[in-house]
Formats: structure tokens, C-alpha cells, sequence
């Protein structure tokens, strides 16, 4: 079976750390789990090793981070199609998955930032549902903001899915994965 990078997708610091922009960075570290040693790559971003997957998030801010993803695909000599990019979506509500082979960046920034990188929009995505946003909130005052304590109680089984999702992709393949996980949650 061939190696695979999972990238998640977020902002470096404290200041990010629990943001709805983050949850592709949270998915990440639940995946590597408390035990993963983590390594620079390049001052581009880290990445841990579990089995055949490895684990990525940029040190890039958001609207970088396609150039820590290609760097990455360059040094593994990896194509686009053993990525999986993870990321939030205010679009989808909160907990809602959906798993893409291609397709636009759907404005989110960090996605597109991946695919102007790599030359193509066929790169694998796990959409993460943060949303909705509110109708009249600007965007990015959204991504940035914290989940609601009520919201917080429900990540753990949110990013567990993810996880799953995540695997699925990585051991049968993306539309098994799309079968199974982009259904309402």
C-alpha cells in the first residue's frame, strides 16, 4: 500500500488553537494521538508518521498552506491522489463530513491555496462542517471565532468521525469512504 499524506488544514499559534479555521489542525492531532513525535519539515510545517500515513499540518498561515502541501508531495515524490487535505467548512453544519475526489476551493482559502500549489483541483478533501455561519457575518470574523461551549461538548465525536473518515479513505479507498461517511451526521 503506498504512503499517504493527510493534511490538516489551520492556523499556527495559541491565538488559533480552538478556532473553527483549526478543526483540520485538531483532526491531525487526534489522528497522530498523544504519543506522536513531531518533526519539522523544511520550516514549512511538521508531520508525525503512523504506520503508512503521514501526518501533516503547515506552519504556513491558512492562505498558505498549498506551499508546505506541494513541498511535501515533492520530497515523498507523492501524486495528488495519495493527499487528503481536511478542513473546515462553514457551509456544512457543524459535524457534517463530506469527502471530494476534485472540485474549487469553495472559497475557502487554504484549500485553494493548496490547489494553485499543486496545478489541480483533483486533489482528495475532507470537508469538516463548522457552520452554518450566521447570514450577515463576514467570514473570516466566523473561521476565527471559537465554538460555543455547547458546540465544544459535541467535537470530540465530530473529529472521532473525522478520524474515521480519514482511515477509511486511507485502507478502501475514497468512494468507500464517500459512501459511508457523506451521509447527514
Amino acid at each position: 500500500m503506498p504512503i499517504r499524506l493527510i493534511v490538516g488544514l489551520g492556523n499556527p499559534g495559541l491565538r488559533y488553537e480552538r478556532t473553527r479555521h483549526n478543526i483540520g489542525f485538531r483532526l491531525i492531532d487526534s489522528l497522530a494521538g498523544p504519543q506522536a513525535c513531531w518533526k519539522d519539515f523544511q520550516g514549512l510545517g511538521i508531520l508525525a508518521a503512523r504506520q503508512d500515513l503521514i501526518l501533516a499540518k503547515p506552519s504556513t498561515y491558512m492562505n498558505e498552506s498549498g506551499r508546505c502541501v506541494a513541498a511535501m508531495a515533492r520530497y515523498y515524490k507523492m501524486g495528488h491522489e495519495h493527499i487528503l487535505i481536511c478542513f473546515d467548512d462553514v457551509a456544512l453544519p457543524l459535524g457534517r463530513l463530506r469527502l471530494r475526489p476534485s472540485g474549487s476551493s469553495g472559497g475557502q482559502k487554504g484549500m485553494q491555496s493548496v490547489i494553485d500549489s499543486l496545478g489541480t483541483e483533483s486533489v482528495p478533501r475532507l470537508r469538516i462542517g463548522v457552520g452554518p455561519q450566521p447570514l450577515g457575518r463576514d467570514s473570516t470574523d466566523f473561521v476565527l471565532s471559537r465554538f460555543s461551549k455547547d458546540e465544544e461538548a459535541d467535537l470530540p465525536a465530530v473529529i472521532e468521525r473525522g478520524a474515521l473518515a480519514v482511515q477509511a479513505w486511507a485502507a478502501e479507498g475514497l468512494e468507500a469512504a464517500m459512501n459511508r461517511f457523506n451521509v447527514q451526521a
